[in-house]
């Protein structure tokens, strides 16, 4: 099952490991925050819901970030500029230690969104454009779980430390992933395929419209897959620890455990469903994991008991990222060549506008549909349940409906024989993908 990993040479080990630690590191940054909502609340004497608008921002501010450090990417290389980034992220996580009033967090957390969008589509050139088409399955399922893992860490440092340091404390232990830079710095190179390409890079703007032009539904397709994508993603977790600390008065070890064991089901689902895409397809792939996240939200969300909502999340993750698993690939074999470097990341990040007042969405609606539905306690549960399911639907609909271009060559690579098997729904409707 691994024999593709084994397979690597030590440069398209590097760059995968650089790749997948660069947005673990991100994803530890920006769910550091998810933990202390209700701390920093009370600090600032706000509500939740005030709070929670840190995330919408760093949301809303990642598209920028993804278009921003995308186009220095395609003009300076992918290396380069994702060590940039890695520094930025990192120092402006620390920067929100310092905070001295929910104006000036909301201010750094928008300020990090930037950097934070930038990193995804960095890191998925670099290791797609750098690994054999035969691993990306599998490379994109433990490329993606990242998130998961640096969601995991958090929930670590949230346990070990928070009652030492205080939430001021956790964005402090957040300044760590700038030394990944020294990693990349040594042991990582450039892109074999930005390298390739190199000489028609002095244009690159021109050359990034001429491979877009034509090729705007594909390009709407994806953002709008894209927010069903994140709106499955992040309505199922930000305001997860939030649910446990305020709908079932979990204490810090109870609340970390619990998220912890949703992360191991959703590391679990990425790489299994990254590597069942090899073999079923992109778009089948996706489509099962969203099947199984349905049947799988009842106990997580409406568990009357911290071990059956520990069930639940860990079914629910393994199905969500197990979707998500099989995005990197996906969409760097959908971008049109040339654009790489920002066509995945501009349209995962979009999506991400689409769908980033989720959490806000969530926090508001708790309380009423307690008053409404007669929903003992705070209804965070409902919010989350409702949201889930929603985005869930609506990407089975959209995926149905979309491309696939599983195997496709890039730029110097040899791609995989076309197999028509492996298409479900209309192959190419968009007539956007050629």
């Amino acid at each position: 099952m691994f024999a593709e990993l084994r397979a690597l040479t030590p440069k398209q080990r590097s760059a995968f490991l650089a790749s997948f630690l660069g947005w673990t590191l991100d994803a530890f940054d920006f769910f550091l925050l998810t933990f202390v909502i209700p701390d920093i609340a009370r600090e600032f004497s706000v509500a939740v819901a005030d709070v929670a608008e840190a995330l919408f921002l760093t949301l809303a501010m990642r598209p920028v970030g993804a278009f921003v450090f995308g186009l220095l990417a395609e003009r300076f290389g992918r290396r380069p500029i994702l060590m940039l980034d890695i520094l930025l992220y990192s120092a402006l996580e620390l920067a929100t230690a310092f905070s001295t009033s929910l104006e000036m967090l909301l201010v750094f957390r928008a300020l990090f969104g930037l950097a934070m969008g930038g990193e995804w589509g960095l890191g998925a050139s670099l290791a797609f454009e750098t690994v054999p088409p035969k691993a990306r399955g599998i490379v994109s399922g433990i490329l993606q779980e990242g998130y998961a893992v640096g969601n995991l860490l958090a929930a670590i440092v949230f346990v070990a430390l928070f009652n030492t340091i205080g939430w001021r404390g956790m964005f402090v232990v957040g300044v760590l992933p700038a030394f990944l830079v020294v990693y990349l710095r040594l042991h990582v190179e450039e892109s074999p395929v930005w390298v390739a390409t190199r000489a028609n890079r002095e244009k690159f703007l021109q050359s990034i419209w001429q491979s877009i032009r034509g090729r705007w539904g594909l390009f709407f397709y994806v953002v709008v897959l894209m927010a069903c994508f994140n709106s499955l993603s992040h309505g199922s977790q930000d305001l997860f620890p939030t649910y446990l600390r305020l709908q079932h008065h979990l204490d810090t070890q109870a609340t970390s455990v619990i998220t912890a064991v949703g992360n191991f089901g959703a590391i679990t689902g990425g790489v299994l469903f990254g590597i069942l895409s090899e073999r079923i397809g992109r778009k089948r792939g996706i489509i099962l994991a969203a099947l199984l996240t349905l049947v799988t939200i009842y106990p997580w969300a409406f568990g009357a008991t911290p071990v059956v909502v520990a069930v639940g999340a860990f079914l629910v993750q393994l199905a969500v990222q197990g979707a998500w698993g099989i995005v990197p690939a996906h969409l760097n074999e959908l971008a049109p060549e040339g654009t790489r470097g920002t066509f995945p990341g501009f349209t995962y990040q979009l999506g991400n506008l689409l769908a980033s007042r989720n959490q806000v969405l969530q926090a508001k609606l708790a309380d009423p549909a307690r008053a409404v539905f007669g929903l003992p306690g705070s209804s965070y549960g409902f919010a989350l349940a409702l949201v889930t399911g929603i985005s869930a639907l609506l990407l089975i609909v959209i995926t149905w409906f979309g491309p696939e271009r599983k195997g496709i060559a890039f730029a110097g690579q040899e791609g995989e024989p076309a197999d028509p098997e492996r298409q479900l729904g209309p192959a190419e409707p968009l007539n956007a993908a050629r």
